[in-house]
């Protein structure tokens, strides 16, 4: 079995070269030698970029190389989320093809056309975009938001996808074993801070398509504050939407706070809403209740500091072949992320 080659000459894992280009250009107008590059900043499935002779590109997923967490990681899923959403207007990457034949590269991946735009994660990043652009994006995030809440579950043959009723319950007992199954410390807050949640758990009023992990590092941004794609679509299922908006205001970073869960600061930049700006906009948008958003950010933040624990333990057991330098500030932002949660649920 031979390595897949970056474009610096190195070794890619989790690329078998030989077999993925026969099987790409069976689907694709691909025209080899084919060279692999692995996307950095994303924290579970392994992402690739791949480009071929004539520096067409396409974009390859698959899972973590280890460590992976029981019920995760389902390309199939994925893929057949995307495929769905093509005819919608949820900005999505066009779908080339899925394999679940393990003989090809030795775990299930899909195949995506490659989307320009930028990701967004710190203000340097930001830059990019004039104050203007950024207000912009904060509409079209609230819109896209909005659209995948509106998706119609009959006509995209996703009704089935998941339960939709509890989800928020269901989230909180999912979270809670990933969280026990992952971490090597004691951290009673964790305990404590679920507990409150579980006893205050608001109604959920309807049942939507939910991404699951909507934030601005999800979306491919062009330079005029639009959304090209949004991306990693992983847990998205079918449950509460006002989940997902808590889970944008759990990754939002307004200059006055104090920490950055993900050491990002893109959205300090000038002309990017606030929290409240946002979740303003979405209830003008889906005209949907919003007074329970405040337990929303709570349970967002707890679920966060879940969900990175157990990245951090995956990076240092391999599941990833590149550690980005944010992971050292994982440890400490799931402490100060519980604490966040307790205090917001404190004050409801």
């Amino acid at each position: 079995m031979s390595a897949a080659v970056d474009p610096a000459g190195g070794p890619i894992a989790g690329i078998d070269p030989e077999p993925v280009t026969i099987w790409l250009v069976e689907r694709a107008p691909v025209a080899p030698p084919l060279r692999f590059e692995l996307i950095t900043g994303g924290h579970s499935n392994l992402t690739y970029r791949v480009t071929d002779g004539s520096d067409r590109r396409w974009v390859l997923r698959r899972p973590p190389l280890a460590h992976l967490l029981a019920g995760a990681h389902d390309m199939v899923r994925e893929h057949r989320l995307l495929d769905a959403l093509g005819p919608t207007d949820v900005p999505t990457p066009p779908v080339v093809g899925l394999c679940t034949d393990s003989e090809v590269n030795n775990a299930d991946f899909y195949v995506t056309g490659f989307v320009d735009g930028s990701v967004l994660r710190t203000s340097a990043e930001a830059a990019v975009l004039s104050p203007a652009a950024r207000s912009t994006l904060c509409a079209r995030l609230v819109e896209c938001l909005a659209s995948i809440h509106a998706v119609d579950l009959d006509a995209t043959a996703l009704a089935d996808l998941g339960r939709s009723a509890d989800y928020v319950a269901r989230q909180l007992h999912v979270w809670q074993r990933q969280f026990n199954a992952m971490t090597m410390r004691e951290l009673p807050i964790i305990e404590r801070v679920h507990d409150a949640l579980v006893a205050s758990i608001p109604p959920q009023h309807d049942a939507t398509l939910v991404h699951g992990d909507f934030r601005l590092d999800n979306c491919l941004v062009t330079g005029d504050g639009d959304v090209a794609a949004v991306l990693d679509w992983e847990i998205a299922t079918l449950g509460d939407p006002l989940a997902d908006l808590g889970y944008l205001l759990g990754y939002w970073v307004e200059p006055s706070d104090a920490f950055s869960p993900l050491g990002h600061d893109a959205t300090t930049a000038d002309g990017f809403w606030s929290r409240d700006e946002l979740v303003s906009a979405y209830a003008s948008a889906t005209d949907r209740d919003v007074s329970a958003l405040g337990w929303h950010f709570a349970f967002a933040s707890w679920r966060l500091a879940c969900i990175l624990e157990g990245v951090h333990a995956r990076y240092m057991g391999g599941a990833n072949p590149q550690i980005p330098p944010e992971v050292d500030l994982f440890p400490p932002s799931v402490v100060a992320l519980a604490e966040r949660a307790e205090a917001l649920l404190a004050g409801l």
